[in-house]
């Protein structure tokens, strides 16, 4: 959450930080600002979107070689120009961004406002900032030093870059939760949330540890931890292409990405899955083979639709392994002094490789002597930094803040995951399991012939965009994919949207069904495919409007059904990755059709790294 770029070199920084703001604004939108260096301080921020700051400085002094710049998700203080990012101090001599939350700022802000400091804004970030300024003035120290000091005492999640007036070269940066990679240039240091700001400019990076504090200089890059030691900064080659984070033709990143999914599930599998030896090679599942496949029990934490990952893998592991499977959001798991015991396994998902719930539910886990496996998209984030082992998921940038191709991307490699398994285990027979590798190798190819018919998606959301609620049914394994159906929905177009498990609807969701209730069933021909059909007759019974995504043939689910959508046939085991595309499509396409900007849907941000 919150996207921050800085800059100190001989370019112009206005422009770089700008543009580094638009590609970070997927992770907060509700106010944006820049502060600059050139004889003095000139710092500029507005509420809304980074777009009405652009426009608001149209003819403003923006000559500088230093810069910060900031794309705010709203925690503490309302969205508004005066709790807009960045801050400067009551100095007038700093100015400062932050990504995170400060937890004791209120106490901090007390003992502040008792030496007679007021505050301009209703931000934590403000609070930090003085408290910073202050130890300065009154210890006499430099600002390193004041940094270090003040990071001692706050508690709470941060990334912070401040620069000051007196010394116009040099960003001073920290962080802990919260993330930061630095850009290596010549005579130039480029300083981001993620790559996606620095890719155009240099492909070398530091990606900085928590409790690490950077002093950033056009030729200068020193790391030291909070005990004032030097570490030397362990610079990694960024396997990114400028072209991953433009929209290339498309009108927007989440259709762009809905469309990529047949590419990105191939990465995933390409180079691990060999169905003509029948091998599947992961060196992070073969490394820890013994740990896994003798686990007395796996742990799955995620969060939003990681979680729903997580709960088709469970179903996976558990038929294919015969290893127990707890699902846990991690947010509830880190709090509720879970029970871990060595010998267990967690399988930490993330998109991000940064959401602060699973980044801390894991470090609790690992002192208790859990395997840590993690499963997540950005390479070099802080969960693939903290496992003990993993597999990255390949799918590239996801700009859009709802997720599409991350999701698939993490079914292809839990799948490949439990196929390892049970092969080494011997709890699946040879047979099946070759039988789904094809299967799996199928995927990509099958999701491209389901885009080619996106069309079809999109005149049944033209049919329901105005509905103000709706219901999404499944059994087994679609019922998680009813579960991300609705999220999906919920996310993209603002109308309100359950999921159930289909036999769960008589439990109470029926008293919803009436005329006008989209009933969306995800209904692929599995081995629950009969029950579900039954359901469907329930809600034709009530005259509720059916929906279904099925098999292609079915002709029984297409009689009992308003619309249907069909699905090339598939394992139960893959089918998720299948039956989840058109209701990517349909939230889409419901947000267009109600004119809303899919790619950054209200009060949502892409990368959850505070609580």
């Amino acid at each position: 959450m919150c996207g921050i770029v800085g800059y100190t070199g001989p370019r112009e920084a206005y422009p770089i930080v700008l543009k580094g703001l638009k590609r970070l604004e997927y992770r907060g939108y509700d106010s944006s600002g820049v502060a600059l260096l050139n004889h003095g301080l000139k710092v500029y921020k507005k509420k809304g979107k980074v777009a009405e700051l652009e426009e608001s400085l149209i003819g403003a002094d923006v000559k500088a070689n230093i810069g910060i710049g900031h794309t705010r998700w709203a925690t503490h203080g309302e969205p508004s120009d005066r709790n807009a990012h960045p801050h400067e101090s009551a100095s007038g001599r700093l100015a400062m961004i932050h990504n995170g939350i400060i937890e004791n700022y209120a106490l901090i802000k007390k003992e502040l406002e008792n030496k007679g400091y007021s505050f301009k804004s209703d931000t934590d970030t403000e609070v930090l900032l003085n408290f910073i300024d202050d130890i300065q003035q009154h210890n006499d120290c430099s600002l390193e030093e004041a940094v270090r000091v003040a990071l001692k005492r706050v508690v709470g999640a941060y990334c912070i870059l401040l620069i000051d007036k007196e010394d116009p070269h040099t960003i001073i940066a920290a962080r802990k939760g919260s993330p930061l990679v630095i850009g290596i240039g010549k005579g130039e240091h480029f300083l981001a949330s993620d790559a996606s700001p620095i890719i155009e400019y240099t492909k070398e990076v530091v990606y900085v540890n928590d409790y690490e504090l950077a002093i950033v200089r056009p030729d200068e890059l020193i790391l030291k931890n909070l005990g004032n030691e030097k570490i030397t900064p362990y610079v990694t080659k960024l396997d990114m292409e400028l072209a991953a984070i433009e929209k290339g033709g498309y009108d927007h990143f989440m259709i762009k990405e809905i469309f990529e999914q047949p590419k990105t599930i191939y990465d995933c599998l390409r180079g691990r899955l060999d169905v003509a030896k029948g091998t599947i090679t992961m060196a992070g599942v073969e490394n820890y083979m013994e740990q896994l496949k003798n686990a007395h029990r796996i742990i799955i934490i995620a969060c939003g639709t990681s979680w729903h990952a997580g709960l088709v893998a469970e179903y996976i592991i558990e038929e294919l392994c015969r290893i127990p499977v707890e699902v846990e959001y991690a947010s509830e798991f880190r709090y509720r002094n879970p029970v871990v015991n060595k010998g267990d396994v967690i399988i930490a998902i993330s998109q991000s490789g940064e959401t602060a719930d699973t980044l801390v539910a894991i470090e609790k886990a690992k002192e208790q002597g859990a395997i840590i496996f993690g499963v997540v998209n950005a390479v070099g984030s802080s969960i693939a930094r903290a496992s003990h082992t993993g597999a990255y998921t390949h799918s590239g940038p996801e700009i859009g803040v709802a997720s599409t191709k991350a999701f698939t991307g993490q079914l292809a490699v839990l799948t490949m995951i439990a196929l390892k398994i049970a092969h080494n285990k011997g709890t699946i027979s040879e047979e099946r399991y070759l039988q789904l590798l094809q299967d799996l190798h199928d995927v990509p190819e099958k999701v491209d012939a389901i885009l080619k018919n996106a069309e079809e998606v999109k005149a049944i959301a033209d049919k329901y965009k105005d509905s103000t609620d709706a219901l999404f049914l499944g059994r087994g394994y679609n019922f998680p994919v009813a579960l991300e159906g609705a999220l999906k929905l919920k996310e993209i177009s603002y109308i309100h949207a359950e999921g159930y498990p289909a036999a769960e609807m008589k439990h109470g969701p029926i008293a919803l069904v009436t005329e006008t209730l989209p009933v969306i069933f995800v209904a692929t021909k599995d081995s629950y495919h009969e029950k579900v059909v039954s359901n469907m007759q329930e809600i034709k019974a009530r005259k509720g409007r059916v929906i279904s995504i099925i098999t292609e043939g079915d002709e029984l689910s297409t009689s009992l059904s308003n619309d249907v959508f069909a699905v090339p046939p598939a394992d139960e085991i893959v089918a998720p990755m299948l039956s989840v595309i058109p209701l990517q499509l349909l939230s889409y396409y419901v947000g267009i059709a109600k004119g809303y900007d899919v790619d950054k849907p209200r009060n949502l941000a892409k990368s959850v790294t505070v609580e």
